[in-house]
Formats: structure tokens, sequence, C-alpha cells
């Protein structure tokens, strides 16, 4: 089996210490600022209703009405911020706090799920790499783990293929993370500007909009950072054993 110790751990009177988990907790940290960030912004925001008074739902049926989209529902679903586009239903599902509210923050969230939507409307490449990528970026998280731990239990070859199988299908879920941030930034941005366009926030409630979708895509940033970190521990951890 494997002596986790020649992978940079130290033992002190029968404590394990290995220096890696540091990266774990950087990224977890990243992941909890990232996400009270978003939190309290959002919460700040719901509180300014827009001027237009319109609804997080009335808001994204009039942005994919100028777009020119009209095969896509807008749906109300439970949860807080459980929003998101569902390609396959051809959905636009708005969470509890979104879909009936009239507040800024309600309309930049629904504008940018409506992002989504207009970037598979015209073919956005990132989208579709994405998209691609959901099923084997699932198996991939499924299985990274249970490999790894598997080729701990086993001696030469056999624990060093698993443990690279392991470390490959990971790596395949961190992708997904990196091509995700390209895609939200730029559902984002479609959403910033569609809003000034047809004129559903004014200029004090655009700077609002760019606060409360800045610190939602600093969520995604967090994620890709900590699955980043992790993928390194495991190349740090493993990545010398043929030595």
């Amino acid at each position: 089996m494997y002596d986790l110790g020649y992978y940079g751990g130290y033992g002190y009177g029968g404590f394990y210490w290995d220096w890696t988990y540091i990266l774990v907790l950087i990224g977890a940290l990243i992941c909890l600022l990232a996400s009270a960030s978003v939190k309290t912004t959002y919460k700040k925001y719901s509180k300014i209703r827009s001027r237009t008074n319109m609804t997080g739902a009335e808001a994204a049926e009039r942005i994919l009405r100028h777009a020119g989209i009209n095969d896509v529902k807008i749906r109300h679903v439970a949860g807080e911020l459980t929003d998101h586009y569902d390609p396959r239903s051809m959905t636009v599902n708005l969470s509890d706090a979104v879909y009936g509210s009239s507040s800024v923050a309600a309309v930049s969230v629904a504008a940018h799920e409506c992002g989504h939507v207009i970037q598979h409307h015209v073919g956005y490449v990132p989208l579709i790499m994405r998209t691609n990528l959901v099923p084997i970026a699932n198996i991939g998280s499924t299985m990274a783990w249970p490999l790894i731990i598997i080729g701990l239990l086993f001696n030469g070859n056999t624990s060093h293929i698993l443990i690279e199988i392991g470390i490959l299908a990971f790596s395949f879920s961190v992708l997904f993370q990196i091509i995700t941030l390209p895609v939200e930034i730029n559902a984002s941005r479609r959403a910033d500007s569609i809003l000034q366009e047809i004129g559903i926030l004014d200029s004090e409630e655009h700077r609002y909009t760019k606060k409360v979708l800045g610190a939602a895509a600093m969520t995604y940033v967090a994620s890709a950072a900590a699955s980043i970190l992790q993928l390194l521990r495991l190349v740090l951890l493993f990545g010398r054993r043929r030595d």
C-alpha cells in the first residue's frame, strides 16, 4: 500500500500532517467568501424596487421577445437562487425571490438567465462545449475519488493506473468549471447590455445590476479556483509515485 508520508506528509507522534491540505482550505475559504458576498449583495439590492416595477418574470418575457425568441417559456421554481435556463425543456426557471419580485436584484438575475437563452439561440461556442461536457464531467466527479481511494488499497501498477484514471476523471470536472467561467461572464454581459438597450433599468439601477451580477460571477470564479487547487493537490500527492 502507499505510504502517504512519501507524498509530502509528515508524522509527529502518530499525528499525520499533509501540507497540501492548505490548498483545500484556501479553496474552501474562497468559496465561502464568494457565497457570502453574493448573498449579501443580492439581499441588499432585493430591497430596491426597479423603476419600471417589472417583476423578474415580466422582464425575462420582454427580453426574450426583444431578442426574437418565442419558443422559451418562463417558469416558477421553488428555492433560493435556484434560477437556471434548461435548454432541454426550453424554459427559464426563476426562483421564489426572482419570479414575482420587482427588485433590481430580481430583474438582474432574470436577465442573466435570459443571457443564457440568447447564447443558446446564437450558438455561443463555450456554451455548446459546456453542454457537451456535462455527462463526462458528471461521471468524472462521481468516479474520481472512489478510483483514487481504491487505488490506495493496491500495490504496483494496478494502484498507479487506478489513481491516474481517478485524477484524469477529476480533471474533466475541473475543465467543466473552467469552461463555465466565460459562459457565465458572457451571459452577465449580455444581460447588462440588453437591460440598458430596452430601458428596463435606468442608469443608476444599471450600476446596481453590475454589482449583483459581478458578485454572482465571483461564485463561479471561486468554484473554478477551488477545483483547480484540489486538482493541484492530487498531482502533488501522487505525481511523483514513479520516482
